[in-house]
């Protein structure tokens, strides 16, 4: 059965002794070798999760706090939509009608609708977030290094593993298809990371390192 939005998980046990083998379970069941590109896609996003937890443990600018710890919400939302085998676009108008002997592939898009997939609203979200942060700085002379303050490079590190979980989910699509929001959400993170970071120097009043080139 989906799980619906806003549903709390139980976990009852945490280990199972199902992936002493080699395979572990998919989000709709199926079992997986855990060299699928999608398992190692959605390792990596939980990779930069547990980055920006880093991130926020260390401290941040309390004006960052609020955004990062949503990210991080919506970081486990990717994972879910990546640990479901993709089989299109879900709802009425993506729905082919019905045959009368229903192949393997319907039957599969029946057991993921439902399930929890990354939306345009939540990419909209992302770049009003790095539009209305990036307001505020100042315009870019160089381009930037990692260093500043401890929450700005604790950012910038959030920011590399981002594009590794991107590369990743992009191994993924090419190997079994994936969610195409999914990897411009991923894309979008890593730009807002980018954004953040700068601001976190900003808040600090500490100048950001710039590259020298040859310097």
């Amino acid at each position: 059965m989906a799980r619906k939005r806003d549903e709390p998980v139980r976990l009852t046990r945490i280990y199972t002794r199902g992936g002493d083998r080699g395979e572990t379970s998919l989000g709709d069941g199926t079992r997986a070798s855990k060299l699928d590109p999608r398992i190692a896609a959605y390792g990596a996003v939980d990779e930069l999760n547990s980055t920006l937890g880093v991130a926020l443990a260390c401290g941040v600018p309390e004006r960052l706090r609020e955004p990062l710890e949503r990210l991080q919400n919506e970081l486990f939302d990717v994972g879910a939509d990546l640990a479901v085998p993709w089989d299109g676009p879900e709802g009425p108008e993506a729905s082919p009608a019905e045959p009368a002997a229903p192949s393997r592939k319907t039957e599969s898009r029946k057991a993921t609708r439902g399930r929890l997939r990354v939306t345009q609203a939540m990419v909209d979200g992302l770049e009003r977030l790095c539009d209305a942060f990036n307001e505020d700085l100042s315009e870019l002379r160089s381009f930037v290094l990692p260093g500043g303050t401890e929450a700005a490079a604790r950012l910038h590190v959030a920011r590399a593993v981002a594009r590794r979980a991107e590369l990743r989910a992009l191994e993924a699509d090419r190997a079994c298809g994936v969610n195409p929001l999914a990897l411009v959400y991923l894309n979008r993170v890593s730009d807002l990371l980018f954004i953040l970071a700068r601001a976190a120097n900003a808040e600090a009043g500490v100048e950001e390192p710039l590259w020298r080139p040859g310097g």
